[in-house]
């Protein structure tokens, strides 16, 4: 009887499981499902930014009300994780391609590496035709 629940709490749970080990690109693909790209820009505006997403390994999402901008960092993507705190130095209120990004570890708050942040590719929902 034990064994049956076990096992059944194993096949209940193993989906769960699956959707959290989607590879980065899986998880940028499906944050961007249904949007189509522009053409990549230099800056962005801070104080528009919303919120931001790591995909860890790959990228940097920043959130500008409906519209998204995807950040493949020049270097240091490959240490982008879910758990660190992104520090960014700006001067000025606009975030650029020639900026760090450093990366704080979220348990200990040390600083564990940094990005050299590349161009910014904007993507949004088509416009629906009347």
């Amino acid at each position: 009887m034990i064994r049956t629940l076990l096992l059944a709490a194993i096949v209940i749970a193993t989906p769960a499981l699956a959707a959290r080990r989607d590879t980065p690109d899986a998880q940028l693909a499906k944050l961007l499902a249904g949007r189509v790209a522009g053409t990549p820009v230099n800056c962005i505006t801070l104080s528009g930014s919303q919120s931001s997403q790591v995909i860890p390994g790959k990228a940097i999402v920043y959130r500008t009300g409906a519209r998204l901008y995807v950040n493949t960092p020049r270097s240091g993507a490959d240490s982008l994780g879910n758990d660190d705190i992104l520090v960014t130095r700006t001067i000025g209120s606009q975030l650029c391609s020639i900026d760090t990004v450093n990366l704080i570890d979220r348990g200990s708050r040390f600083q564990r590496g940094f990005v050299i942040l590349g161009p910014f590719v904007p993507w949004d929902r088509p416009k629906r035709v009347k």
